[in-house]
């Protein structure tokens, strides 16, 4: 690989700024949309509910085009919901003090700490050793990597982040040049398995969290961690080996490409490098092991998940007992607890304001309510709906805060448990892999510079039909065994 050309695409990548008159435009667009719809909707909507919908599809406008940094633009929707007061402040300010925003505080925490220690390279290096000495273990290695970390380092960005350094060294090593099927199927193969790892572990997605906070605060449905678990690990368990499939067809690669001996080499070196495993690295183990056993007996001891996440995070910084230093660990992205925070608020205020009953009510049609009185219809409709819906509101904090309420009140207009059609819409939002602003794993790839948007176009498109039937085939079976639906 001529690594000089390869710090030029990253370099070039780096420096692209929107130009302001783009800027500048879009937020003429979004506060054109936020007029409109506070003048022309309907005198069905409440004065509350227009300026929340107005609200809502301003930052939507934002969030999905980023003029400006995510974080500012959750301070903003934040500020207009509290100046235009469409509930009361505390409601506006109670996704702050949700538990889901500490479990996810908690999470980055951790998986801080859990990068202070050599523990993640350990293990990669290990799986890549043993697998990766062809494109087809190469390929399931990277896919693994990513599903392993899952149980331990919760969101999905911060997973993706830890293995792009990992990419790049291994594009290097086995010379996938710019543009070459090789290294197209191993970026994607990184998001790709950063948007199916949250799957079946609870914590390991901030649309899991959000879910299943918005579907016990409005429909009083709680739902463990091995409860979801339970619930999705057979969807896991298709969505794997049918990306590794998918990635290797359509990215065929030449005899020469398919085999590269010298991964294993490589690793052995790494590994020299990192030495035996520490005592560092065996009690970072050992709690995160507690925290999991902690979080997979919720039943047992009833404890949210976010409390075993902040229990976590004390172990791994106490002197003595833990891992890692706290000013490290500290050192968390706010971007991300504000755009959760503020999207869990707008939730909770899209129900309150009556704007998602409304808007819900517009969406009741008799064919639609005769489609969720069926489960098996209900899922099929609402996999799709979700699937059209994130490709508009690209975000996937905001797409499930904004259609999960709204689908909970379809439910309630229907007369039928929201808890199958707020399920599916959560867990739909999760795989969005056509376009980059989708997912964040999709997003930090291609940041990375070595990946265009049209690379993603055609495997995106049967990923995500393969993820749509997978789920239809989840619930014509073992949802249906189970009794979910």
């Amino acid at each position: 690989m001529n690594s000089l050309a390869e710090k030029r695409e990253v370099k070039k990548n780096k420096d692209v700024k929107m130009p302001a008159s783009k800027m500048v435009m879009i937020f003429i667009v979004a506060t054109g949309v936020f007029i409109s719809l506070y003048f022309y909707l309907p005198d069905t909507f409440s004065h509350s509910a227009k300026i929340m919908t107005a609200i809502v599809c301003f930052g939507v406008i934002l969030w999905a085009l980023e003029p400006i940094p995510l974080g500012l633009t959750s301070l903003i929707v934040l500020v207009l919901m509290l100046l235009f007061k469409v509930a009361e402040t505390d409601m506006i300010f109670s996704g702050f003090s949700s538990p889901a925003i500490y479990l996810i505080v908690g999470g980055m925490m951790l998986a801080k700490a859990v990068n202070e220690t050599p523990l993640a390279r350990r293990i990669t290096y290990k799986v890549l050793k043993k697998w990766g000495n062809h494109s087809k273990g190469l390929l399931g290695s990277i896919l693994l990597i990513m599903q392993l970390q899952a149980f331990f380092i919760p969101a999905t960005a911060v997973r993706t982040t830890l293995m792009l350094p990992i990419s790049t060294m291994i594009i290097k090593t086995v010379d996938a040049r710019p543009g070459s099927n090789l290294r197209k199927m191993i970026l994607l193969g990184i998001a790709f398995g950063g948007n199916i790892s949250g799957t079946a572990v609870m914590t390991a997605a901030i649309g899991n969290i959000l879910t299943v906070e918005l579907l016990d605060s409005y429909a009083n449905i709680k739902i463990t961690y091995f409860q979801w678990f339970f619930y999705t690990f057979p969807l896991w368990l298709i969505l794997i080996p049918a990306i590794w499939f998918l990635l290797l067809k359509v990215f065929p690669l030449t005899k020469k490409e398919r085999s590269f001996p010298m991964i294993k080499n490589e690793m052995e070196v790494k590994l020299k490098e990192l030495g035996s495993i520490s005592g560092q690295e065996f009690r970072c183990i050992l709690i995160l092991i507690f925290i999991v056993i902690l979080w997979s007996t919720e039943p047992l001891h009833g404890l949210h998940p976010s409390i075993p996440a902040i229990i976590g995070v004390i172990l791994m910084t106490l002197p003595g007992i833990g891992c890692a230093q706290w000013a490290n660990v500290v050192k968390i992205n706010y971007n991300t607890v504000l755009l959760t925070s503020v999207t869990l608020s707008m939730g909770y205020t899209l129900i309150d304001s009556g704007a998602a009953n409304t808007i819900s009510e517009y969406l009741s049609l008799d064919w639609v309510l005769s489609f969720v009185k069926n489960p098996l219809l209900a899922v099929i409709f609402i996999a799709i709906l979700t699937q059209l819906f994130h490709k508009l509101i690209s975000n996937v904090s905001t797409a499930v805060v904004t259609l999960v309420p709204i689908v909970i009140s379809i439910a309630a207009n229907a007369n039928v448990d929201p808890m199958i059609l707020g399920f599916t819409a959560g867990l739909t939002s999760l795989y969005g892999f056509i376009l980059v602003v989708e997912t964040m794993p999709n997003l930090l790839v291609h940041s990375s510079g070595m990946i265009d948007q049209k690379d993603f176009l055609k495997p995106g498109l049967y990923a995500t039909i393969i993820s749509t039937i997978a789920i239809i085939i989840l619930a014509c079976s073992w949802w249906r065994i189970i009794g979910l639906v």
